[in-house]
């Protein structure tokens, strides 16, 4: 992605204020430009880099600002960075793994515009939608809801229902999905392929904003959403050939300390048989929460192997920051 602002979407993909049902600039100026940086100790380093950048969304008006967590995951320093050149630090408030979304608090006066909340239950396939990012108009990009599905990431996470968009914004990280009437109903994640009609192209996963309402108040009151922690074992698994095979272990993590290894095929979890990630991830999470004993039985090499991870808690591998 891009870290200048010299770029811009052509002309003709930006939304034009004569056709919209909102008035654009205040949504274009409610997303600010989202700057963190993470010690090199964190857990979370090298994956995701000491240095990280995208955007974020604010949705309050004291300067609560919504973004993809991974921006923010560990963070020790954060600047934010309105579209009038304003920059001000922030506190990374909260992290929900599970849906994937993070918050930060603007620790000084931002002068930005709060964003409405919509509903991304109600957005369907088809519908036109803009993904924006800081910038103003010049970064904001008329889409499509391609389409509403089942998401299963290979870092243990998985969405019962993601909303995807074509064509990709190319500053999609913690971008604004705002809809019809100007309302934010999602926060961009990934760059992913998507088949549509026939091709495939470039779009957007999306977190929808329905995932955060019912832990909003808690995230914003503890940094956690308040629900039994998901139990964890440090195995990033992949699909193929209707098969779940462990493509990489965390270095800290319970399947690398219980040996299980890279390449290893995953044929049950707790008795139960899975061939595809989000059967995977719903055995393990069946199981019970973080610190739950998970019963895997793998193959290798032509033998069957069995083994009992004790789970943990993924938050508890990272670093918390410090208190302002």
């Amino acid at each position: 992605m891009s870290a200048s602002n010299e770029w811009s979407i052509p002309e003709d993909m930006q939304p034009d204020p004569a056709d919209l049902d909102f008035d654009l600039d205040p949504v274009l100026d409610a997303v600010v430009s989202l700057r963190a940086q993470v010690p090199d100790d964190a857990f979370t380093a090298q994956t995701l880099g000491t240095e990280r950048g995208g955007n974020g969304v604010v949705i309050r008006a004291d300067g609560l600002v919504l973004t993809i967590g991974y921006l923010v995951t560990e963070a020790t320093t954060v600047w934010l960075t309105s579209n009038r050149g304003t920059v001000v630090p922030a506190y990374p408030l909260a992290y929900d793994h599970t849906t994937g979304f993070g918050l930060v608090m603007a620790l000084q006066p931002l002068g930005a515009p709060a964003l409405a909340r919509g509903s991304s239950a109600r957005c369907g396939r088809g519908d036109r939608v803009y993904v924006i990012s800081h910038g103003g108009r010049r970064h904001a990009l008329k889409a499509r809801i391609s389409d509403k599905r089942e998401f299963a990431g290979y870092w243990e996470y998985l969405l019962d229902e993601a909303l995807f968009t074509t064509p990709a914004h190319p500053e999609w990280s913690g971008a604004a999905l705002v809809d019809e009437a100007g309302l934010l109903v999602g926060i961009g994640s990934l760059l992913i392929q998507e088949e549509s009609g026939g091709r495939t192209e470039q779009g957007n996963m999306m977190v929808p904003i329905d995932l955060l309402e019912p832990i909003l108040d808690t995230l914003i009151t503890t940094g956690v959403s308040g629900r039994a922690p998901r139990p964890w074992l440090g195995l990033y698994a992949g699909e193929s050939e209707g098969r779940v095979v462990v493509g990489g272990l965390s270095a800290r993590g319970p399947a690398q300390a219980a040996g299980v290894r890279e390449g290893d095929l995953v044929l049950e979890v707790d008795g139960r048989r899975v061939g595809t990630l989000a059967e995977f991830l719903r055995a393990v999470w069946r199981v019970g929460p973080a610190g739950s004993v998970i019963p895997l039985k793998v193959a290798r090499d032509g033998d069957v192997l069995r083994f009992e991870l004790r789970s943990v808690d993924r938050l508890a591998m990272f670093r918390r920051p410090d208190m302002h």
